[in-house]
């Protein structure tokens, strides 16, 4: 690795910080038969811990492994194709025996399935392709249910289930899927604390009390600061600690903006350098050069009025009854009600979170952007 602060994906343990108490309760969690609901914000590292928990010895020499990112489906269809693609990209390494016992079972399909010129299969399947997801789904738990070794499915993004228009008992079809699936556990990871949270704690709801609940909270700065220092050292390099303990201070403690950065002063600092406070914002304002095209793009094709609450929230940082006089006011925005819809839309589109009665812009290299652009500073 020529930089060791990895800013897409897992790569192995050595460039993973922390989690050791996070990692241990997971593998014990899985491999007694639990199913587990890990809920955080984004961009906060639950999948790569995900994928460090898959690789430890005693998951990865027993255990199939699959994780199934959701997040941009917007169908059972989607669902059904994401989730049988993500299955046979995994088994495919393991052998014609291994794929091939899937595809045997995958009847609704198997005619689709395409193989290239070293007779490894493909998944090509257009969404049109799948005429009944309901006896996909059907074939996918059947698989899972009685392959080989027993099976470990991390489904990413897992509240987007909740806006599929086309079932609306796909909650329920799950939870009788998972209950005669003994030969599988599942990981439901979210980044809607409140969808998550009324899923699984809702009487009402069919995930009720059938998973254990982790809320995964931030890398401590103690941990992060250490990792940071140590492969700095290990490179020839130095960093003062004053810098890690200023970024984590600046992103709250989200890993995804923190490596980011790190990874940019790594790059800045030359062998036998030493890492100064006054980089980091040469750093982000790298980054925020590189994606200006994107944000200039993003906030001109906003409609207007959330577009207007969109930079009300920005300039709040953090903001409180956005409905309420005082903030329609204090940013001049036509009314409550315009308010209210226009967060709605934002919402929809991750352009801002809702936690606790606090909204914030979602993207904080998004909000550095906005800031620096109407004051020229970070």
């Amino acid at each position: 690795m020529n930089n060791p602060f990895v800013t897409n994906g897992y790569v192995s343990p050595k460039y993973f910080c922390d989690r050791e108490k996070e990692t241990a309760k997971i593998v014990s969690l899985l491999t007694n038969e639990n199913n587990i609901a890990l809920i955080s914000p984004r961009r906060i590292g639950k999948t790569d811990l995900l994928r460090h928990c898959f690789q430890q010895p005693e998951i990865k020499e027993k255990y199939h492994t699959f994780i199934i990112d959701i997040y941009a489906t917007s169908s059972v269809r989607d669902f059904v194709n994401v989730f049988g693609k993500a299955i046979l990209d995994e088994l495919r390494p393991k052998g014609k025996s291994v794929w091939n016992s899937f595809l045997n079972i995958l009847a609704s399909l198997r005619s689709e399935i395409t193989f290239d010129i070293n007779g490894q299969p493909t998944w090509g399947i257009g969404l049109g392709a799948i005429t009944n997801p309901s006896a996909t789904l059907d074939e996918i738990f059947s698989y899972l249910n009685h392959a080989d070794r027993p099976c470990l499915v991390a489904i990413d993004e897992f509240q987007q289930i909740t806006k599929y228009a086309d079932d609306a008992n796909i909650e329920a079809a799950l939870r009788t899927h998972i209950q005669r699936c003994p030969n599988a556990h599942f990981v439901f990871s979210g980044s809607h604390r409140h969808l998550m949270g009324a899923m699984f704690t809702s009487p009402a709801r069919p995930f009720y009390q059938s998973v254990t609940l982790i809320n995964l909270a931030p890398i401590s700065l103690e941990k992060y600061t250490e990792f940071c220092c140590r492969h700095f050292t290990q490179e020839g390099k130095e960093l003062l600690p004053e810098v890690v303990i200023n970024l984590y201070k600046r992103f709250e403690g989200i890993t995804s903006y923190m490596q980011k950065v790190m990874n940019i002063l790594f790059t800045m600092t030359p062998e036998g350098g030493r890492c100064l406070p006054e980089m980091t914002d040469i750093a982000i304002k790298d980054i925020l050069d590189l994606s200006s095209d994107t944000y200039e793009t993003l906030l001109y094709q906003m409609p207007e009025k959330q577009r207007a609450v969109f930079q009300a929230i920005a300039a709040e940082g953090k903001a409180e009854a956005i409905s309420g006089g005082n903030f329609v006011r204090k940013y001049r925005l036509i009314s409550a009600s315009s308010v209210s819809s226009a967060a709605k839309g934002l919402l929809e589109k991750d352009f801002i979170t809702f936690d606790k009665g606090i909204y914030q812009v979602y993207d904080q290299f998004f909000l550095l952007w906005l800031r620096y652009k109407e004051g020229g500073v970070l």
